[in-house]
């Protein structure tokens, strides 16, 4: 059975400013600092959702993830804040939000520093695939190099399919963005990675991770006449997307090829 621990914000550290969702360091009631990622940004719940599933299906994978959980925010923190921006964002995210484990002292994975193998860059790159993961770029790599290993962060913009649930149903989405993947040129064994990947994947795994997504994130969407019917909506995305793994592999390696 898939978990997640559960944390009560106790402290709120700093703000950092990257990208257009402010997320914060902050300290909970076990002690551990977090990166919390906060349900009143601008995606709201759907980058919670896409953090959730991109970041446990990694772990799934045997990739570096920071601990996820699921982080309480009372309604004080809102009054003390004397920030404005920050202000209305914390009372906007009263409730259940996500934080990531902070993992002092990591530095923003270089590629031109530090070499990464065929085999973890394929496994990476058919992750993002899977995910439609378009933010894992030169630009902004959302990787970290910590104890000597790269750690996977960021899977918010993953699953943008869901923002709009257009043609959801059909596993063979193209995902043009591959192209602009930071290890797409060094992901050289996808094809060799692909079915290992796949079978770590099963269906008793996915629908495991799908009901840890909170009853309140899933709320209210145009589409769908009930929390479960969402629910399940990301099982059949998940699943399907898997199913038609040669799709995206092949994808990849065209867009490999045009290098």
């Amino acid at each position: 059975m898939h978990t997640l621990r559960h944390v009560n914000i106790t402290r709120y550290i700093t703000p950092l400013r990257e990208g257009g969702s402010l997320p914060a360091l902050v300290e909970a009631d076990d002690q551990f600092l977090y990166v919390l990622k906060f349900r009143g940004a601008g995606q709201g719940r759907k980058a919670l959702i896409a953090e959730l599933l991109g970041g446990e299906i990694a772990r799934m994978l045997g990739l570096h993830v920071p601990e996820i959980v699921f982080a309480n925010l009372d309604v004080a923190f809102g009054r003390i804040e004397g920030d404005e921006e920050i202000q209305d964002l914390l009372k906007a995210s009263v409730g259940l939000n996500l934080a990531v484990h902070y993992l002092s002292g990591a530095v923003t994975f270089d590629p031109l520093v530090t070499k990464i193998d065929a085999t973890l860059a394929s496994k990476i790159v058919w992750l993002d695939c899977l995910l439609h993961n378009v933010d894992r770029t030169v630009r902004n790599t959302n990787m970290l190099w910590w104890h000597k290993e790269l750690w996977l962060i960021d899977h918010g913009a993953a699953l943008y399919v869901h923002h709009t649930w257009h043609d959801w149903q059909n596993p063979e989405r193209p995902f043009p963005k591959i192209k602009d993947h930071v290890l797409l040129p060094v992901a050289t064994r996808l094809k060799e990675v692909s079915a290992s990947l796949v079978a770590l994947l099963t269906p008793e795994k996915l629908q495991s991770l799908v009901a840890l997504i909170p009853g309140e994130w899933l709320e209210n969407e145009p589409g769908f006449n009930s929390t479960e019917e969402h629910r399940m909506a990301y099982l059949q995305l998940l699943t399907s997307r898997i199913a038609h793994a040669d799709f995206f592999v092949n994808e990849a390696l065209y867009a490999q090829s045009r290098f």
